[in-house]
């Protein structure tokens, strides 16, 4: 038996003439925690769905522990599944509510008390089996349903969104309850999400959700310093890369903003640039691209700032840390310069948005 707990290969799914999901592929490992991260409107609520088996596909594969799936009924595809709305039933207890999937597939006593015992152990709530959900907090009614979805015994688990809508701190928590559990049990975790701060604290594996298609998978540090698609760069990471579009002259990538020598050598001639926020530095720094830019909006996330800058008619974002107090002065100046560095700039096919080079020197 391979290592791979759930395989999906090309799955392709379509309303009338609209395609959603597009010859979509990709592998999940046991003992893994894969983030499958998104922007709204790319087909994870579709491809969670088609996992489950709750919509059929087009075309493709399913394949759970190496045994293919594609047309079995939800129940018996042998994955757990934890939702994006906690959804409890008000008229069952914690133990009622974490049995009830259980009672779906016939399983003995002996065996959901086994269960009970075990997911509530995990995530810390065997105080509250004979509490009924009205009686719980919003942290807690999470904890159960989160239980409710691990009570079935498997290697792979799919989380569709669970910490959406949660304040802050609850979510903090909660994100050290999935990584711990996850850990305790050893197996496949799928969690899909469209909040890259969640991808990035989550996830040892990370992958791309495009258009229909993922786009890159790999772990989570290679995903985030070498995007080899544009997405990849735009979906992970906060705040939000800074684009530029522009064209090829030989080796040379000009944009309205800046110019860069690149390590091209392909006659590509449109092109995109990417730069994430801090590559962009604050005053003039040497054997850097130095431009001129006004602070339009700082935003204060506590323990940094998120600095807007009009560049020449261009929004461009950087990050400044509370404790730069040089660099929050210099924001205020009026003759205030940013510095990038050539090796920060990766670009990307205009057309197939794929990773073509780097910045490498200054023109």
């Amino acid at each position: 038996m391979s290592n791979s707990a759930l395989e999906v290969k090309g799955l392709s799914k379509s309303y009338g003439e609209k395609s959603v999901l597009k010859d979509l592929s990709f592998s999940a490992a046991l003992n893994d925690f894969s983030v499958i991260c998104g922007k709204p409107g790319n087909g994870k609520s579709v491809l969670v769905r088609t996992i489950m088996g709750l919509e059929e596909i087009d075309s493709g594969q399913i394949i759970v522990r190496d045994q293919d799936v594609t047309n079995a009924n939800s129940g018996s595809r042998n994955i757990g599944y934890i939702p994006q709305s906690f959804a409890l039933y008000p008229h069952f207890s914690v133990r009622e509510n974490i049995e009830y999937p259980l009672d779906l597939i016939n399983a003995t006593k002996e065996e959901k008390v086994e269960a009970v015992a075990r997911v509530s152990e995990l995530l810390k709530i065997a105080d509250l089996l004979e509490k009924k959900p009205v009686q719980l907090s919003g942290g807690q009614k999470q904890r159960v349903a989160i239980a409710r979805g691990l009570s079935k015994s498997t290697d792979v688990y799919v989380l569709d969104d669970p910490l959406v809508g949660l304040d802050f701190k609850l979510r903090e928590r909660l994100i050290d309850d999935l990584r711990q559990t996850q850990e305790k049990l050893k197996v496949a975790f799928v969690y899909v999400t469209s909040d890259p701060l969640e991808a990035l604290q989550l996830a040892k594996t990370v992958l791309i959700l495009a258009d229909g298609k993922i786009v890159q998978q790999s772990n989570l540090n290679e995903v985030y310093d070498n995007p080899s698609h544009l997405s990849s760069m735009a979906t992970l990471g906060f705040p939000e890369v800074n684009v530029f579009s522009g064209e090829m002259n030989g080796s040379t990538f000009s944009s309205s903003v800046f110019k860069v020598g690149t390590d091209i050598k392909s006659d590509y001639k449109g092109a995109i640039a990417g730069i994430r926020p801090e590559g962009v530095l604050i005053g003039s720094q040497p054997g850097s691209i130095t431009i001129d830019a006004k602070l339009t909006l700082m935003e204060n996330l506590g323990s940094e700032f998120v600095a807007y800058l009009d560049v020449k008619g261009v929004q461009i974002s950087t990050v400044v840390s509370r404790t730069d107090l040089v660099g929050i002065k210099l924001l205020e100046s009026k003759d205030l310069k940013i510095s990038i560095k050539a090796e920060a700039i990766t670009l990307f096919d205009a057309i197939s948005k794929k990773k073509i080079g780097k910045g490498v020197s200054l023109v």
